[in-house]
């Protein structure tokens, strides 16, 4: 692991991985890691908006569709914490970046007003065959004024892809209700696990994937940014930790079938606890999880200061 310390433009920190051209630094203006040199802002416009489903995920809406109600679990349990969160009657939902739509469309029959922001071409419509309110593009300066206000902003898998997280969680906190909540899932990388797998087991760091992801968040590191954007944090989640397969020899990585195997073993487990009845167990589990750092993904709850 490289040991020196780089800069570039506003940036600088110990570099802790190299990939490809880039280097990936623990920067201190940030406050978590992120790749140098960071790509041209129209080049990512026009991938996310033409090519990101129809080239590197083409069959993202499908297995989307197959995990639909997988998927639903953990957006009813994400917005039940939220709702417990916020009280009674404040139910306005936007969501940036969202994808098929899954969580808008649980949103919508759990009683919310919801509103989805969505680059990709293919995902928007998608989302509008499902009946969804989608806008098309990203949301921008000219998007957030004419949006009005939300009790919730949730951004799942979005903080990874873009080159300036902070100008969109200020963005995102501009058209929160006072004490207003953010609901944010990122890869939660450079955790324990995947140490464990690069000292014990000789792992390679297989999460590291620019110029698709740019920044790379752990609990710590997430919690930190959002603070310093205003942001009381208010719950900390996850979900099935991934890892866990590859410690006990089960390898996934760059291979599809053993990665949909695994998957759907994750899926099995957390659908155990909802046929017995007991999807409360199963969000305890995770959040205790969370506590300790653990967990694929890190899903944090922040309300507006």
């Amino acid at each position: 692991m490289s040991e020196h310390t780089v800069s570039w433009c506003d940036h600088a920190g110990r570099v802790v991985d190299s990939v490809a051209e880039y280097d990936i630094i623990d920067c201190r203006a940030c406050g978590f890691r992120h790749v140098v040199p960071l790509p041209d802002a129209d080049a990512l416009d026009s991938f996310y908006r033409q090519q990101f489903y129809a080239e590197e995920k083409p069959n993202y809406l499908a297995h989307a569709e197959a995990d639909a109600e997988w998927i639903a679990v953990a957006c009813r349990d994400r917005l039940a914490s939220c709702a417990a969160i916020l009280g009674p009657g404040r139910r306005r939902l936007l969501d940036i970046g969202s994808g098929p739509g899954h969580f808008l469309k649980t949103a919508g029959e759990l009683g919310w007003a919801a509103i989805g922001v969505e680059p990709g071409a293919q995902a928007v419509g998608y989302s509008r065959g499902l009946g969804l309110d989608v806008r098309e593009g990203f949301f921008d300066d000219a998007m957030a004024d004419g949006l009005g206000q939300f009790d919730l902003v949730h951004l799942s898998f979005v903080l990874e892809h873009i080159p300036d997280p902070a100008a969109l969680i200020g963005r995102a906190r501009r058209v929160l209700a006072p004490g207003g909540l953010i609901l944010v899932t990122v890869p939660n990388d450079y955790n324990d696990l995947q140490d464990a797998l690069q000292r014990g087991r000789g792992y390679k760091p297989w999460w590291l994937v620019p110029p698709h992801h740019l920044n790379y968040f752990d609990f710590e590191s997430l919690t930190g940014f959002l603070a310093r954007q205003g942001f009381e944090i208010a719950e900390r989640s996850t979900g099935f930790p991934m890892e866990l397969f590859l410690l006990m020899g089960e390898n996934y990585v760059g291979d599809d079938e053993a990665g949909r195997r695994c998957h759907a073993r994750r899926k099995a487990f957390d659908m155990a606890f909802e046929e017995a009845g007991l999807g409360n167990v199963r969000s305890r589990l995770y959040k205790a999880l969370a506590a300790a750092g653990f967990g694929r993904e890190a899903v944090v709850i922040g309300r507006a200061a």
